[in-house]
């Protein structure tokens, strides 16, 4: 059953990668076929990244144990394993788009560990975007001067500390770009649950309005 955007959930989370553990793993492109970046239909200005057209290959690098199931990939999207598709597909779960297998032309260990064997097979996917928006007065973003444009709401920030999304913009996506930020993932509570209840690795979930991103240490000390 598809996600209801009527039955607004409680939280959302921001999605991104473990950067160490027992399913690390990193993916770097070796086909370099760049297609068109997206473009705000307001405003005209470039939004996110490039997109990455077929062939979809690249090497992997095993730092872990295992392969992860979630992945960076160029062109904004990500790459999952099979059984990260299928049953994010059996359970109804939207805003993936896309699904095109990837080929791995190479795994290289990273680091001590036993030479690694066959990885899963991987897709890349696509991500929603175009609908959730964020709140510009409730998220706590410092930027340089605000956003221009009232669709993209781009404007670069130096530092995050939350995010929330704008009231009635969400249209029930399970995980998605929001505008205001394409360069963070948001993920459903329903999400989180399919995640955890199958185990998917390679992944961390922060509540979006305790997200943090600080890379110049201007927000005063975390508790």
């Amino acid at each position: 059953m598809a996600s209801d955007a009527s039955s607004h959930p409680t939280h959302f989370f921001v999605l991104d990668r473990l950067r160490e553990g027992e399913h690390d793993t990193e993916f770097s492109r070796t086909s370099s076929n760049i297609g068109p970046g997206l473009r705000c239909p307001q405003c005209g200005d470039f939004i996110g990244s490039r997109s990455w057209e077929p062939p979809y290959q690249g090497d992997l690098e095993l730092y872990g144990k295992d392969f992860g199931d979630l992945l960076d990939s160029p062109g904004g999207g990500l790459i999952i394993t099979e059984r990260f598709a299928e049953d994010f597909k059996a359970e109804g779960l939207t805003g993936l788009n896309g699904f095109h297998p990837v080929e791995v032309k190479r795994v290289r260990r990273k680091g001590r560990g036993p030479k690694p064997g066959p990885p899963p097979r991987y897709l890349y996917v696509t991500l929603a975007y175009g609908h959730a928006a964020l709140d510009m007065e409730r998220s706590r973003i410092l930027r340089k001067k605000p956003p221009e444009c009232t669709w993209c709401r781009y404007a670069g920030p130096d530092a995050i500390d939350g995010l929330a999304l704008e009231e009635g913009t969400w249209n029930g996506e399970d995980v998605f770009r929001p505008r205001g930020m394409w360069g963070v993932v948001i993920v459903s509570e329903r999400f989180r649950r399919f995640a955890e209840r199958h185990a998917m690795s390679h992944m961390a979930m922060v509540p979006m309005e305790k997200y943090v991103w600080d890379p110049l240490g201007l927000l005063p000390p975390q508790p």
